[in-house]
C-alpha cells in the first residue's frame, strides 16, 4: 500500500509500470492497459481511515493510467511529482539517473503528447498553446476523457460475477471477431482485478477490526470487510453493499461524475428500509461518509466534477427515490462542503418537498443543490442532441454544467474559446494586442470596415476558423484515445460497447459527441454593441480611435470609457443589448453545431459554463469596447458582466432566460442573493424563482450570503473558513480563491 513520502516504493512502482508498458507496446492495447492497471491497483489505493464507513481512498502516482488527470489523460505523467521523488533522499544515485531517463520516456510517451504530436500543420498553427491556464490566446484544446456517467444500475443489479457472465455470453456469440474477443477477455480480467481489490481491502478491514479496541469501530471495520467479501462474488443486497461497489468501481474506472443516485441506489435503500430495519439516520450516516470520501478524493482534486444527481423524470419507485433524495440534501446540508456537487432535477408534478428542502439548504449558505428544470431541459436536450424524448429524459449535467445522456453519450475532451479575445484580435487584423504577435486570421484592416456588418462578418470568420480546428482536435483526441487504450472500466458500463464488441472510444459508445466551452460571450456582445453604437451609428469616434483608446487601456480616455460603460448592457432586460447577445449566441451555436457532421461526431455543441476561466483568461485579455479594463475578469457563464445588471433582479432574470438553451449543451446561470432576502422574504424568493422557471429558466446556481461577508472574509480570512461561494461551474471556500477571483465574485450584483 502506498503511503506518503515512501519514495523508494514509488520508484519501484514507476519502474515496474514503465517496464510493463514497454513490454506490451507491440501487443493489443487491451493487454497493455490491463498489465498497467494490475500494477496501479492496489498500489495507489490508500488505507481506510478511522470513521470511514466504506473502503476506498486514492492518490495517484506521478505516472499511471487514467481517463482524466490534471496532467493529461490515458497514460499520463505528472512531472512536478516525478521530480519531487527524484529530489528526495530516498533514492540512490543510480536510481536517480534511471528515474530521470524514465521521466524523459514518459514525457514523450504520455497520451497527451502523442495526441499533440498528431496535429496537422493548420491545427498546430491555430492552437499554438495547450495551456489555457496561463497564456494569451483565442482557442485551446483540453486533454481529458471527462464527464463519464456510467451505468451503475447495471453494475449493482448484476454484480461483478453477473457482469462477467454477460460479457462471457456475448463473447461466445457467433461472429465475434478477434478484436472483440480480445476486448471481452480483457474486460473479464479487469473484473477479476476489481474483485481482487475488494478482497484486498476486506483483508485490511479485518486487520483493523482485530487491532481496534473500541467495539463500535471494530464492528464498523468488520461490516466493511463483510460487505467487500460479499460484493467480490455476489450482487449487492443491501444499501451499504451497493454504495461500496459503486465507490470501488468509480475509483478503479477513474469516473468522477456519479450520476443519478436515486435511480441506481433507490431499490437497495427501499429494500433495507422495508426488510432490514435500516433507519433513516443510519442511511444518512452512510451518505455522510460517502460525501466525505468524494470531497477528499485525492485532496479535493475533482472540484470541477463530482456531480451527484437526484430528482427528475425517469425514476422508478418515486416514493423511495424521493426519500433517498431528501436524505442526500440533508447530508449536503450537514456536511456544508464544496463537494459533492449535489444537483436536483425537478419538474411540475414532482414531490414539492424536494424543491422546498433544496431552497432551505441553499438559504444556509450551501451552494447546493444546483437546480435544473426538467420541464425546460428535457425538450432542450431532445432538440440539441437530436434524440427522442425518452432518451432526453436521461440527460445529466456533469462537470461545470455541461449535459450528456446518462451512460449513452460522451461529451468531452472539449475545447476552450475566448470569444472576447477573438474580437480584439479581429480589431487588430490578426495581431494579439497583449503580445504584438500574429494570432489567428488576418481578417482585414479594421479601418476598411465601412459598416458594422463588415466588422461582424470578419469576427465570425475569425471565430469559425478556431471553431473548426477545435472540432477537428476533438475527434482527433477521441481517435488517439481509442488507439491508445480500451478504457476497460468505462467500456463495461457504457451502453452499446459490450453489444458492439468495441471499446468506448473505438466505436463502442452509442453517441460520441463533443462540447466547446465559450467564455466572454457577454463581454463580446456588449463590446460589439459599443462598436456599433459609437463608431457606426452615432459616429462619436472612428474605429481606429477606439482601438487606440483600448490599446492605452483607457489611460487619458476616462470620459470615453464612461461613455462605453454607460451604454446598454446585457442583463437589464433592454432589447438592444440582449438582442446583440442573442445574435452572437445563435451565430456561434449554429457554427459549432455544423461541425459535428463534418468531423464525424454525433453532436458538437457549445457550453456556456464557467469554472474560474473567466478570471484566468481575463488576466491575458486586453481592454475591450464595453469599458472593461485590460487583464480583468470577463463575465461569468451566461451572466451579465459583474455589476452591469443595474435594473433589478426581475430584469436580470428576464434577460438570462433569453439565450437559446435548446441549441447548446448547457448554459450556466449564477445568482447571488442576500441572506436577509432569503430569511425575511422566503415566499417572495420562491415566487420569483417560480416565474423564472415558468419563463424558461433552465437552471440556477445560487449563492446566499451576507452583504458584508465577502469583504470581511478578505480582511479577516481566518474568521471565514467555512464561507462557501459558487465560483461558476464549481464551488469553493471563498478564502482559498485567488485575489482576483475573490474580487470578481465580490463585484457580482447581490440581490
Amino acid at each position: 500500500m502506498m503511503i506518503e513520502n515512501q519514495n523508494a516504493s514509488l520508484y519501484d512502482f514507476i519502474s515496474n509500470f514503465t517496464d510493463a508498458y514497454r513490454r506490451h507496446s507491440v501487443d493489443e492495447a487491451e493487454r497493455r492497459e490491463l498489465a498497467c492497471l494490475r500494477l496501479q491497483f492496489p498500489f495507489v489505493l490508500q488505507p481506510i481511515k478511522q470513521g470511514d464507513l466504506f473502503a476506498g481512498r486514492i492518490t495517484h502516482a506521478p505516472v499511471g493510467f487514467a481517463p482524466q488527470m490534471h496532467s493529461g489523460f490515458g497514460y499520463y505523467v505528472n512531472e512536478a511529482d516525478f521530480l519531487q521523488m527524484i529530489d528526495s533522499n530516498d533514492l540512490s544515485a543510480v536510481q536517480k539517473v534511471h528515474a530521470r531517463r524514465m521521466l524523459q520516456f514518459w514525457k514523450n510517451e504520455q497520451t497527451r503528447k502523442i495526441t499533440r504530436d498528431a496535429y496537422p500543420p493548420h491545427m498546430a498553427e491555430l492552437l499554438p498553446s495547450d495551456n489555457w491556464n496561463g497564456e494569451s490566446g483565442i482557442a485551446f484544446p483540453l486533454y481529458r476523457m471527462a464527464g463519464s456517467n456510467l451505468n451503475y444500475e447495471r453494475l449493482l443489479t448484476l454484480g461483478i460475477s453477473g457482469l462477467r457472465d454477460v460479457i462471457t455470453a456475448r463473447q461466445k456469440k457467433p461472429g465475434t471477431d478477434a478484436k472483440s474477443h480480445e476486448l471481452f477477455t480483457a474486460m473479464q480480467m479487469g473484473l477479476e482485478l476489481l474483485r481482487d481489490v475488494c478482497t484486498w481491502y476486506a483483508e485490511a478491514a479485518d486487520v483493523l477490526a482485530m487491532q481496534t479496541a473500541d467495539k463500535a469501530e471494530a464492528a464498523n471495520y468488520s461490516r466493511i470487510a463483510e460487505t467487500l467479501n460479499h460484493i467480490a462474488y455476489f450482487p449487492p443486497e443491501t444499501f451499504h453493499q451497493a454504495l461500496q461497489l459503486f465507490w470501488m468501481y468509480a475509483l478503479l474506472s477513474g469516473n468522477a461524475d456519479y450520476g443519478r443516485i436515486d435511480i441506481w441506489a433507490a431499490d437497495f435503500y427501499a429494500r433495507d428500509r422495508r426488510e432490514n430495519n435500516l433507519s433513516q439516520q443510519e442511511a444518512l450516516e452512510m451518505l455522510l461518509s460517502l460525501w466525505q470520501l468524494i470531497a477528499e478524493r485525492e485532496g479535493g482534486a475533482w472540484v470541477f466534477d463530482s456531480r451527484v444527481i437526484i430528482g427528475g423524470m425517469g425514476r422508478g419507485n418515486e416514493k423511495w427515490a424521493d426519500e433517498l433524495a431528501l436524505l442526500c440534501i440533508e447530508a449536503t446540508r450537514r456536511r456544508h462542503d464544496v463537494l459533492p456537487q449535489l444537483t436536483l432535477r425537478f419538474y411540475k408534478a414532482q414531490n414539492p418537498k424536494l424543491y422546498e428542502k433544496a431552497l432551505d439548504c441553499i438559504a444556509e449558505n450551501n451552494p447546493y443543490p444546483l437546480l435544473y428544470n426538467d420541464d425546460v431541459n428535457i425538450p432542450a436536450a431532445e432538440h440539441a442532441f437530436e434524440i427522442s424524448h425518452e432518451q432526453a429524459v436521461d440527460y445529466v449535467p456533469f462537470g461545470c454544467g455541461e449535459y450528456i445522456i446518462d451512460h449513452q453519450s460522451f461529451g468531452t475532451p472539449s475545447g476552450v474559446l475566448n470569444m472576447l479575445h477573438a474580437l480584439l484580435v479581429t480589431l487588430h487584423n490578426g495581431v494579439d494586442p497583449t503580445t504584438g504577435k500574429t494570432m489567428g486570421l488576418q481578417t482585414g484592416d479594421p479601418n476598411s470596415f465601412t459598416t458594422f456588418e463588415d466588422l461582424y462578418t470578419a469576427y465570425l470568420k475569425q471565430l469559425e476558423a478556431h471553431v473548426q480546428v477545435l472540432a477537428e482536435q476533438e475527434i482527433l483526441e477521441y481517435q488517439m484515445a481509442g488507439r491508445t487504450a480500451p478504457f476497460l472500466f468505462f467500456s463495461m458500463l457504457y451502453e452499446n460497447c459490450i453489444e458492439r464488441g468495441r471499446a468506448v472510444f473505438d466505436g463502442g459508445v452509442k453517441y460520441l459527441g463533443g462540447t466547446l466551452e465559450t467564455y466572454g460571450n457577454t463581454n463580446a456582445a456588449d463590446s460589439l454593441l459599443a462598436v456599433k453604437k459609437l463608431v457606426y451609428d452615432e459616429k462619436k469616434m472612428s474605429l481606429a480611435e477606439m482601438v487606440n483608446i483600448l490599446d492605452a487601456d483607457f489611460a487619458g480616455f476616462e470620459r470615453e470609457r464612461k461613455t462605453m460603460l454607460d451604454l446598454a448592457k446585457y442583463g437589464n432586460d433592454e432589447n438592444e443589448a440582449d438582442e446583440m447577445l442573442l445574435r452572437v449566441d445563435r451565430d456561434v451555436f449554429a457554427m459549432v453545431r455544423e461541425q459535428a457532421q463534418r468531423v464525424g461526431l454525433h453532436s458538437y455543441l457549445v457550453v456556456v459554463i464557467n469554472n474560474n476561466a473567466n478570471t484566468v483568461m481575463g488576466r491575458y485579455t486586453a481592454a475591450s469596447p464595453d469599458g472593461r479594463p485590460a487583464f480583468t475578469p470577463m463575465n461569468n457563464g451566461n451572466n451579465p458582466s459583474s455589476g452591469m445588471d443595474k435594473n433589478g433582479v426581475t430584469a436580470f432574470l428576464n434577460s438570462i432566460v433569453k439565450p437559446p438553451v435548446n441549441l447548446a449543451a448547457g448554459l450556466v446561470q449564477n445568482m447571488k442573493f442576500s441572506k436577509d432576502l432569503f430569511a425575511k422574504h422566503p415566499k417572495e424568493i420562491e415566487q420569483l424563482l417560480s416565474v423564472y422557471w415558468a419563463k424558461g429558466g433552465a437552471q440556477a446556481m445560487i449563492t446566499v450570503i451576507g452583504r458584508d461577508d465577502l469583504q470581511n472574509a478578505i480582511k479577516n480570512p481566518q474568521e471565514y473558513q467555512n464561507l462557501i461561494v459558487r465560483v461558476g461551474g464549481y464551488s469553493a471556500r471563498f478564502v482559498d480563491l485567488d485575489a482576483d477571483i475573490q474580487q470578481e465574485i465580490l463585484n457580482r450584483t447581490l440581490y
